[in-house]
This record gives C-alpha cells, sequence and structure tokens, in this order.
C-alpha cells in the first residue's frame, strides 16, 4: 500500500492528488468505523427495555450493557496501545474492527444475559484500542493544513452515532427485534473492515507510546485540568442520558415511534453542537467546554419539570444534544493542548478517562434509578455537569492558554 505520511508537525512528505484523494478515502473509512463502534457502544440506551424484558433484569441491571464496555475500554486504551507500540496502526485497527463485528454477532445470537455482558466485554476492548490508535491519525493521512477538517469528520462519528445509528436501531429493534439490530451491526462492522482494508496506507508506529510518557502526561497541570473536566461532563451526562429512554416511556408517555423521532433529532443537535464546538474550541477553550456543561446542565435540571409533555421533551432533548455534542471534541483538544509532543499518548489519556467516567456514569444512573426515581437521575446529572460550569470558570489557566 502507498504511504503518504505526516508526522504531527514535524514535516510531511509531499503527495500527488491520487495519492491525497486516498488518504480521504481512508479519513472516511475511519469515520464509518468509529460510527460503528460508537452505535454498538450506545445502541443499548434504544433497546434497553426490550433486552431487559427479554433477559428478566431491570433497567439498571441492563444499563451494565453500558458500563462493562466504558470499563474495558478504559482498562483497554492503554493496554493495547502500549503493547502493541510497534505494530502498523492499519492493521491494529483492522483487527479491533473485526472483534467489533464478532461482538455485535455474539450479541444477536445471545441465549442468556451473560454472554450480552461477554461481548460487551469485547465491545469494550475495541473502542479502548480503537480510539487510542485511530483518533489522532488524521493528520497522518491528509495534508497539515486538511489536519484539522480531518480530524473533524472523524469526530462527527459520535453524534451521527446519535444521529443516525441509535435512532435507526431503535426503530430496526421496534420492527423486526433487538437480535435484529444487532446482526445489522454485525454487517456493518464487517463493510467497515473491508474499507479500512481497501484504504488506509501502511501506518508504521510514528512514535512508541511507553509507560513512562503517560505518567509523565499525568503530573502536568494541563492533562490534569482535563482530566477533571471530562470526569464530571461525561459521569454527569451518561448518569442521565443512559435512562432517557425509559424516562421517555414512564414519564413523557411517548410511545416507540415517537422515542425513535426523539432520539433522532436529538442527534442531529448533537452534530450542529460538535461543530460549533470544533470551531469555538480552539479560540475559548474554557468557555466553550464550560457552555457545552451549562447546556447540559439546564436540560436535565428541567426535563423532570418540563419533559412531562411532548413538546417540552423534544426543547429539552435538542438543548442537551447541542451541549453533549461539543464535549467530545472539547475533551479531545484539552488533552492535546496539554501533550502537543506525544499525541498518540494524549489520545490514550482521553480515552481512558472518558470511557472510566462513561462506565461509572451508566453505573451510578443505574443505582439512582433502581433505588429513586428517573427524576432523581436527571437531577443528579444536572448537578454535577453544573459543577463543570463552576470548575470551568475557576482561575486556572487551561493549557495553550
Amino acid at each position: 500500500m502507498p504511504t503518504t505520511v505526516t508526522t504531527g508537525t514535524t514535516g510531511t512528505t509531499s503527495a500527488s492528488p491520487r495519492t491525497r484523494l486516498r488518504g480521504w478515502w481512508a479519513v472516511l473509512s475511519l469515520t464509518l468505523a468509529l460510527f460503528a463502534i460508537v452505535t454498538t457502544e450506545i445502541l443499548p440506551i434504544g433497546l434497553l427495555t426490550p433486552i431487559g424484558a427479554e433477559f428478566g433484569v431491570s433497567d439498571g441491571t441492563a444499563g451494565l450493557m453500558m458500563t462493562m464496555p466504558g470499563l474495558l475500554a478504559a482498562v483497554a486504551a492503554p493496554t493495547v496501545t502500549v503493547a502493541t507500540a510497534r505494530v502498523d496502526r492499519g492493521l491494529m485497527l483492522c483487527a479491533l474492527v473485526l472483534l467489533l463485528a464478532v461482538a455485535d454477532f455474539l450479541t444477536a445470537a445471545a441465549t442468556a444475559f451473560w454472554l450480552v455482558l461477554v461481548a460487551r466485554v469485547l465491545v469494550g476492548i475495541t473502542i479502548g484500542g480503537f480510539w487510542s490508535i485511530g483518533a489522532g491519525l488524521a493528520g497522518r493521512l491528509v495534508r497539515p493544513a486538511s489536519t484539522g477538517r480531518a480530524t473533524a469528520v472523524i469526530f462527527s462519528a459520535v453524534p451521527l452515532g446519535s444521529v443516525l445509528g441509535v435512532p435507526a436501531g431503535t426503530l430496526i429493534g421496534d420492527l423486526a427485534g433487538w437480535r435484529t439490530t444487532f446482526a445489522a451491526m454485525g454487517l456493518l462492522s464487517t463493510g467497515a473492515l473491508a474499507l479500512l482494508l481497501l484504504t488506509l496506507p501502511a501506518l508504521p508506529p510514528a512514535e512508541v507510546t511507553r509507560p513512562s510518557v503517560l505518567r509523565a502526561l499525568l503530573r502536568g497541570t494541563g492533562t490534569r485540568y482535563a482530566l477533571l473536566m471530562t470526569f464530571l461532563v461525561v459521569l454527569a451526562h451518561f448518569a442521565a442520558y443512559t435512562y432517557v429512554t425509559p424516562f421517555l416511556r414512564q414519564v413523557t408517555r411517548a410511545d416507540p415511534g415517537q422515542i425513535t423521532g426523539y432520539l433522532l433529532i436529538y442527534g442531529a443537535a448533537g452534530v450542529t453542537g460538535n461543530f460549533i464546538g470544533g470551531a469555538l474550541v480552539t479560540r475559548a477553550p474554557r468557555l466553550t467546554f464550560g457552555a457545552a456543561a451549562g447546556t447540559i446542565a439546564a436540560a436535565t435540571a428541567l426535563l423532570p419539570v418540563l419533559g412531562r409533555g411532548d413538546a417540552g421533551a423534544l426543547a429539552l432533548l435538542i438543548v442537551w444534544g447541542l451541549g453533549y455534542g461539543a464535549v467530545p471534541v472539547c475533551s479531545q483538544t484539552w488533552f492535546a493542548r496539554a501533550a502537543p509532543r506525544t499525541p498518540e499518548a494524549a489520545t490514550v489519556l482521553f480515552t481512558a478517562s472518558f470511557q472510566a467516567t462513561l462506565a461509572a456514569g451508566a453505573l451510578t444512573g443505574g443505582t439512582v434509578v433502581d433505588h429513586t426515581s428517573l427524576d432523581a437521575v436527571m437531577w443528579c446529572g444536572a448537578v454535577t455537569a453544573g459543577l463543570v460550569v463552576l470548575v470551568a470558570g475557576a482561575e486556572l489557566r487551561p493549557p495553550g492558554r
């Protein structure tokens, strides 16, 4: 495979138009693979109730389908990246997408809930490894002037998983059963694998990520600030959003078709928030991150009050989507600014912290739901997101400012 390598900002090789075009095809293949990964990860949000009902488990226990991948991804991010530091990065990405396809098909065929959780472990390994290796590759696939745009395209997979993946998966589940949804995701993952094999150039490791590099990053003030902000906002979001489908069913009294439409509109708002956040975060990182968290706090605080009617619930989901859509790109930008010389190591910390907190959020939300109410879990999310606004306004110097 032809190689066109851009190593950070240290220099690039010249590339023909054909090679540059192939680089963009590689970016799109990465985006499709990440779309499959993100959708598989958060798909249980739309299918929580039917899966729990089939296996006879509560909504809180079914929430383990969100907790397990997050926990495993947090461990896999540093482990897989360090263990495979000298392996071609394209080869690793293909192996991880193959693992995702296996996990999807295993879920579709599961005869017991514990088998679903085993499949979710495989999903977690895929998430941790693929994000850590793949999220920072844009600069090696396209020209330096296009790196920012290519990164935004790759990260658009996150809100697209909400705007297309979860609503489509929920609709398929309503029409043909949740197993059909996961079988379809297995086919999509297989297609993404084929596209990666066709488009990715050779990608020998540009840097070797060692444990000592990760430990050094953790000692930096900028990295710790990014960790704190990410922990609080992701905890707030997933503690509440994991249980948004049960909320819409039981509190708003929306029917399955309405819920699918609501999640679709939420995802569309998320796509918008992603590009707004990406445009603003480089100029005002603290303000952008704080505004995103404040938007999530307002939406989750008001949902138990105004979300009992269709119009109120839909309006607040739009606000929520705009806020959360900006979070991943804001968080990744903060980590990258804190470690400009070691981009893969920065992405490892971003992935590990994001996924560990996602798991903690889903687990915390499940505990609150099982012991109190769906209203209470929304208010807990609001309070936690509000803390991010306070932290963002604290007298701490953000990285790169």
